[in-house]
């Protein structure tokens, strides 16, 4: 018996294991949204933003390892999915996003909302065709979905709402959907180079990413062999910080001290499933080992002497027997005693002092010691970033992700959504800034419309932090990034939500406590230091030069504005 292509899709997309649909509906959606209501198997996510469901999709994916889905309207409906599917195409998430598109019999007419899908999308995706006839299907529908899962990123499928509409006669070409993933390691002769390289260095660095996770058990072996400190990126945190005697913590510019000391006085290193971006972090005379599943992202970061495709488990596994135990520690408990140094400086600005502004550090601290130990943590782009990498303290099961790759204000909140409705009897809470929260602000009303769970922490600074940051950094007075003090609190009670408001530090905790308790959803909005300084770890001389002008020149225009007002 004949079906339409609607339902076909629908079908398609069950037997693959897809749980739910993130988007907003529209017309020329309306043939897959009949047939998910008809089926029930599927459920609908409705947003009131077409990118907190991009986002929230994205979520969902990292966090499971399996398809998630969003789907947008034609026109500016799947446009406004566009930034969210940037961040999971970066984030290696696998997402399909389903476009819809305007009356196949206008497409090319400059008709009402007519865009072109396949131009818009193809620079964040491995697959983007559209589905024009019945003939088409159930193939571009498979390969979307293998391309999502095999390769790890996005693919988008478009297709007009009269065509789904059409029937499709089964012309045999129907297939499960394959989930797994292939296992590689280097070859013999590479993976012994690799054990020359390892066994004549005497001070190795592990600079360890993403693609470490599952692998925390042969990273712990590893460096126990030989003697290594072991250095994370800010991706790979979730995977390797916790329960490692070897962590000296996180390089780069909202690193530690003994992340980049580790790093810069290595005479190797070995960079593991991490495809770190900043060249100039980077040593200068260390001979470089990179491992990567994904052989295009070998040497295009930095200079390499050897470069091994494969998945860093499996290339461990096959390394371990044959490398030297290295007696030598020296370099390892150097990195270990200047990170316990580091630690405790850091811990000396969580603190608190009664009738005190609120350190935000202490206000992430407090979170991290309260939270339960298989919390999932979302970060909003920024300060809240910093304080997440710096004092939420990784366990066994704990998570944390952000938009760490594609840069994004406003993702906290949406892929708090996404990672609540993954996993409804977690812990879930979102670090947001209050620049980013109010950015997709209405997509409260999404938790509140499902009830979820889910904890927003505001950090309430008035300010676009980060970015006020770096216009001081660079010797110039922040322009544009002061936020009127809004109280959100107030705003989540009006909605539904209960909202908790923190001014005083002494306040911090019990309101931790009492959110966290609440079987629903809340929002604490904490009213946090504004001045507060995300300092790097090791800062230039022209950074300081440039800070210290901003600095004078602000001091000079304030003893001016006292001279105007003693007047």
């Amino acid at each position: 018996m004949a079906q339409t292509v609607a339902a076909e899709f629908i079908k398609i997309l069950e037997q693959a294991g897809v749980e739910r649909i993130h988007g907003v509906v529209g017309d020329s959606l309306n043939a897959l949204t009949e047939e998910l209501r008809k089926s029930g198997k599927i459920k609908w996510i409705h947003y009131r933003h077409e990118e907190a469901a991009a986002f929230a999709a994205g979520a969902e994916a990292q966090l499971t390892g399996k398809l998630a889905v969003c789907a947008g309207s034609c026109g500016p409906g799947n446009m406004h999915l566009i930034n969210g599917l940037y961040d999971a195409h970066k984030s290696n998430a696998p997402v399909l996003a389903i476009a819809a598109q305007i009356p196949s019999e206008q497409i090319g007419t400059s008709y009402f909302q007519e865009t072109r899908p396949e131009a818009l999308f193809r620079e964040c995706s491995y697959y983007c065709e559209t589905i024009a006839s019945a003939r088409q299907m159930p193939r571009v529908l498979q390969m979307a979905m293998q391309h999502a899962i095999g390769l790890s990123g996005v693919a988008v499928v478009s297709m007009s709402g009269d065509v789904a509409m059409e029937n499709i006669e089964n012309e045999g070409l129907g297939h499960p959907i394959f989930m797994a993933h292939a296992s590689t390691r280097p070859n013999d002769e590479s993976i012994h180079t690799l054990v020359r390289l390892i066994n004549d260095a005497k001070k190795i660095t592990l600079l360890c990413g993403a693609g470490c996770a599952g692998s925390h058990d042969q990273l712990l072996a590893l460096a126990e062999k030989i003697g290594s400190p072991m250095v994370h990126a800010l991706r790979g945190k979730e995977h390797v910080q916790y329960d490692n005697p070897y962590d000296v913590g996180m390089t780069g510019l909202i690193g530690i001290a003994s992340g980049d000391h580790a790093v810069k006085n290595c005479d190797l290193l070995l960079l593991l499933g991490t495809d770190f971006p900043y060249k100039e972090w980077f040593p200068e005379k260390a001979k470089i080992v990179q491992i990567d599943i994904r052989p295009e992202r070998l040497g295009r970061r930095c200079r390499l002497d050897l470069g091994l495709a494969g998945a860093v488990k499996e290339t461990i596994q096959a390394l371990l027997p044959f490398i030297e135990t290295k007696t030598d520690q020296k370099f390892l408990e150097d990195c270990q005693s200047r990170y316990q140094s580091n630690r405790k400086n850091l811990d000396k600005h969580a603190s608190s002092e009664a009738g005190k502004l609120i350190h935000p550090e202490y206000l992430t601290k407090v979170i991290s010691e309260k939270a339960k130990d298989d919390a999932i943590f979302t970060a909003d782009v920024g300060t809240p970033t910093v304080w997440a990498a710096r004092y939420v303290d990784m366990k066994t099961g704990r998570r944390l992700i952000g938009s760490f790759n594609h840069g994004s204000m406003a993702s906290a909140m949406p892929q708090a959504i996404g990672a609540q409705l993954a996993f409804p009897d977690r812990q879930v809470i979102s670090l947001s800034g209050d620049g980013g929260f109010s950015m997709l602000m209405g997509d409260i009303l999404t938790i509140f419309q499902y009830n979820l769970p889910v904890k927003i922490v505001v950090y309430n600074n008035s300010s676009l932090g980060f970015v006020a940051m770096e216009m001081k950094v660079a010797g110039l007075p922040p322009f544009g990034t002061d936020l009127k003090h809004t109280n959100f609190a107030k705003m989540a009670e009006a909605i539904g939500i209960k909202g908790i408001r923190v001014e005083q530090s002494e306040d911090v905790a019990a309101a931790i406590d009492e959110a966290l308790a609440h079987n629903g959803p809340v929002l604490i909005d904490v009213t946090t230091n504004p001045t507060e300084l995300a300092m790097p770890p090791k800062i230039t001389f022209a950074q300081a030069e440039k800070f210290s002008i901003y600095t004078k020149s602000n001091l000079n225009r304030r003893i001016s504005d006292i001279g105007k007002t003693s007047k």
